[in-house]
Formats: structure tokens, sequence, C-alpha cells
């Protein structure tokens, strides 16, 4: 593979990764929709579908800090890095990614209070609130904005060592994994048990996804003909490598779904190993996927549909941060029921909710409520086309 030049120099846009982006949160949506159908749901007969939209659909945080890191990379390594590159970086992060993080930390934070904790004083609370955002934790899904945000400050460091020495982006992908499973081996075997608190909300988890996003960000006009499967791109080696990809990917993720199905239904243990080896690899195969599954869909949807998944993409930030709040409104309502039939669509219920209210919620800030970026990053603006490249930073983060 040639060694990308740092020269400056103008890169595409790719619109189509507004498309990857709107399918990595849907796969947020399903593995956040059917958490306790996959216990509540266990004796049923399609707890099968359940248990395979709750994992196989396990893409969204992993794409995401794929595609972070890919566009981040692909919009700075052509562009020098000094003092005013690293200052408009870090004031974008803080404005539109750290102040959300801290305002909707704050929501769930007050929302749990007074749903389940009001007798608790004010003095605990503020120091349980300070510990809950030093650590991701003021709600679920607020830790991958807390592995963002290290991989934020790890950002600089990497960009200037791919810069210096640009033969060290060939060696990103493994060194990636190398770092990935060093910290999973160290945490296991080596450090006390129960290992370091809460592991999945530490960037060394993800280290796989960021540095494949890295490469094939500064990479990507070099290789861009062996990812997008189009017929002027089709040759012996890359229709087999786009077949073997596919292959790898479908039986990586069902084997990621059979381990939970038994672990889930019959109760059997498998070595935790197993199942972080079988999610790494769906996970990294996952992203190279939804890139050419983006592809095809640009090319083969009507404008007006693609138009519309595109939207979602945009506001997929936004969605992310809220879609919880109505997935627990939802849930404070449970359907009393025996009857199979209504159970099942009152999971999907929790789904449709959780999208379009979220949807028509963010897409209303975006439209018509000013400063809307203290809530959610920085939206897009109504009725104008992104004019930055890739897209607009604001949307690189979710």
């Amino acid at each position: 593979m040639a060694t990308a030049s740092p020269t400056l120099q103008k890169r595409d846009n790719i619109p189509q990764l507004l498309l990857v982006r709107a399918m990595a949160i849907i796969g947020v949506l399903s593995v956040h929709s059917t958490s306790f159908a996959t216990v509540t749901m266990v004796d049923s007969n399609y707890f099968f579908l359940y248990n395979f939209f709750n994992i196989f659909m396990k893409i969204g945080t992993t794409t995401f800090i794929f595609l972070s890191s890919f566009v981040l990379f692909y919009n700075y390594y052509t562009r020098p890095l000094d003092k005013q590159l690293l200052g408009s970086f870090y004031k974008k992060r803080l404005l539109y990614i750290i102040i959300p993080y801290l305002v909707f930390s704050l929501f769930y934070f007050a929302v749990l209070h007074f749903l389940y904790y009001q007798d608790r004083s004010l003095s605990t609370e503020i120091h349980n609130f300070i510990d809950k955002i030093l650590t991701g934790k003021a709600y679920t899904h607020l830790y991958f904005v807390y592995i963002n945000i290290q991989f934020y400050l790890m950002f600089p460091l990497f960009l200037w060592l791919m810069k210096k020495y640009p033969r060290t982006i060939k060696w990103a992908i493994p060194a990636g994994i190398a770092i990935q499973w060093a910290f999973f081996i160290i945490n296991k075997h080596v450090l006390p048990a129960p290992g370091v608190p809460n592991r999945g909300s530490w960037s060394f988890s993800y280290f796989s996804y960021y540095l494949l996003g890295a490469a094939l960000g500064i990479y990507y006009p070099k290789i861009k003909e062996w990812i997008i499967i189009a017929r002027n791109h089709a040759t012996n080696a890359r229709v087999a490598t786009w077949i073997a990809l596919w292959v790898l990917w479908f039986a990586a993720g069902l084997a990621h779904v059979y381990l939970y199905y038994e672990t889930r239904l019959h109760l059997k243990s498998f070595n935790t190993t197993l199942f972080d080896l079988v999610w790494n690899i769906h996970g990294v195969l996952t992203a190279l996927v939804l890139l050419q599954i983006a592809f095809v869909m640009s090319k083969k949807l009507p404008k007006v549909l693609t138009k519309v998944i595109s939207r979602l993409g945009a506001l997929s930030f936004g969605v992310y941060l809220i879609h919880p709040f109505f997935l627990l409104l939802y849930r404070e309502y449970p359907l009393h029921t025996g009857t199979a039939w209504l159970l099942h669509l009152w999971y999907l219920g929790g789904f449709a909710l959780a999208l379009i209210a979220s949807w028509i919620v963010v897409g209303f800030f975006a439209r018509y409520v000013p400063f809307n970026w203290i809530a959610f990053g920085n939206l897009p603006k109504p009725n104008k086309r992104p004019s930055k490249p890739v897209m607009p930073e604001r949307q690189l983060d979710a």
C-alpha cells in the first residue's frame, strides 16, 4: 500500500458516510430497544429474533468510533499540524461534544433523581454527579461520549506521529488490534480481579476500530476502489475480497449471536475471551461492510429516500443523546398481558418511539431553536447542504 503524502490537498466530499451513520444509529436503537426483551421474552418462540437484533446490531458504538476516526484523519491529515489547527479542533470538541455531554449527563441524572432517588441529600447527589460525569456513567449510553473524549486527547499525538513518520500508517491496523488485545489480556490475566472497573468505558477497548478508521481515512483516496462495490471497479481479486469480507462478516455476526443465545436461553458458559474475539471481528468487518452498503444505497435507492436516511445520519448525534429518555418513559408503562402478539407490538413500539420521537425533537431543535448546539452539538443548518469536506464536523463524533 502506497504511503499517503501529508501535503495540503483538497479532499472530496463523501456523502455516503451520512448513510453509514444512519445505519449505525439504527443499530444502537435496535440494541437498546430489545435489551429488556432478551430477559422478559426468553420463553417466547420468537426469542431468537430479539436476541438476533440485540446482538447482531451491536454495530453502532464500534462503527461510530470508526467513523469519527476516519473523518478526522481524512480531514486533518493533509492540513498543517499547528497551534491554529489544535485550537480549532479542541474548541469544536468543547462546544459541540463536551458541553452536550455535560448537559445530557445533568439531564439524565436529574430524571433518575426525581424518579428513584429523591431521598438522597443534595451533597450526596452532587458528589455522585461529579463522579459520574468523570467516568461516563450519568446514564448507560453516555460512556460512548466519554470514550470519544479520551480519543480526542490522543488524536493530536497520533496525527503528529503519522504525519512525521508516514510508514507508521501501514502498521496502524495491526497496532490497533495489538493495543486493544494487550489491554484485554492484561486486564484479565495480570491485574487483580476483577480488573479495571468499567472496562468498556476505556478507549483501549476500542483501539482496533479507532486505528482502522485512521488508516482508512488517510489511505481512502488510494484504496476506495477496493471498498466501493461497482462494476467498473471489479477485478477478480477485488470481487474475491468482497465475497470473503461479507462471508466472514456474516459468520462472525452469527457466531456472536449464537454465543449469547446459548448463554441466555440454555445458561451455557463460554470463555469471555471468545465473546471479545467474535465481537471484535464482527465490529471491524461491519465498518467495511456498512461503507460498501452505503455506496450501493446511494446508487440504487430513490434520491428522496437517500435524502431522508442521510438526514437521520446528520441528526444521529442528537438522536443518540436523547433516545434513551423516550425508552425510559415508555418502559414506565409496561404492557401487562399474556397475549404474545401484543407484547411483540409493545417492544416494536419502543423502537419506533425511540426513533421517531428522537428524530422529531432533534429535527425541531435543528430548525427552530437557537443555540441548539448547547444540547445537541452543531446541528445541520436548515435547507443548507453541508459545505465542509466529508460532512460537517458537528456530526463526526456521535
